[in-house]
């Protein structure tokens, strides 16, 4: 679904710009700038899934994920370059039904990609849209930002989050996985593209 901007001049409407995505680009660049760099269904269930490689060709990079699990109350988290140190920070704003929440949280050992728990379910998945922003730009920090929900039949959420890596190292590896390395569950699925547009 496209996201939509109209704008008038002189009291008579302008043709509508038609943006391609809500998060990557502001505008957002067109479908077409998106390169797949590689994706990963599990076939048994796994603690971790790793990108690793990444070229510096891009402006920025995506990962789509959409995740299952049995277990309960985790949070998808992601790690880059191998980096566990405390150098991570994150907030998000989550709602649940009526109920509203948000967080925030520094000196992390990761980046968070989804809001808040994912579904404690192994057929309705979890699922999150994640942009890296000037991944390779090692003049700066790396900011991401996710919009991410689940339905764990019957409750669910939706929630946005963003985290800051406070390292100029350009991102060459990205490790997902959940708080407490549990496992993944079978067919939960893992694609990493790169955006090409400004």
């Amino acid at each position: 679904m496209g996201v939509y901007k109209l704008s008038t001049a002189g009291g008579l409407a302008t043709p509508r710009t038609n943006y391609s995505s809500f998060l990557a680009g502001n505008p957002a660049v067109p479908q077409s700038a998106y390169e797949s760099i590689s994706t990963t269904t599990l076939s048994t269930a796994t603690a971790s899934i790793t990108f690793s490689s990444i070229p510096a060709t891009f402006k920025h990079l995506q990962v789509r994920v959409s995740a299952l699990t049995a277990a309960s109350g985790k949070v998808m988290v992601a790690r880059f370059n191998s980096d566990s140190s405390a150098s991570y920070t994150w907030h998000f704003l989550n709602g649940q039904g009526s109920t509203a929440s948000a967080g925030s949280s520094t000196g992390n050992t990761y980046s968070r990609f989804f809001g808040q728990n994912i579904g404690t379910n192994t057929t309705n998945p979890s699922v999150s849209v994640i942009d890296i922003l000037d991944y390779a730009n090692t003049n700066k920090y790396k900011t991401t930002r996710a919009l991410s929900g689940s339905d764990d039949n019957g409750s669910g959420e939706v929630a946005l989050e963003s985290s800051l890596w406070i390292n100029t190292s350009a991102i060459s590896t990205i490790t997902i996985l959940l708080n407490d390395s549990s496992n993944f569950a079978q067919y939960s699925s893992f694609a990493l593209y790169g955006i090409k547009g400004a």
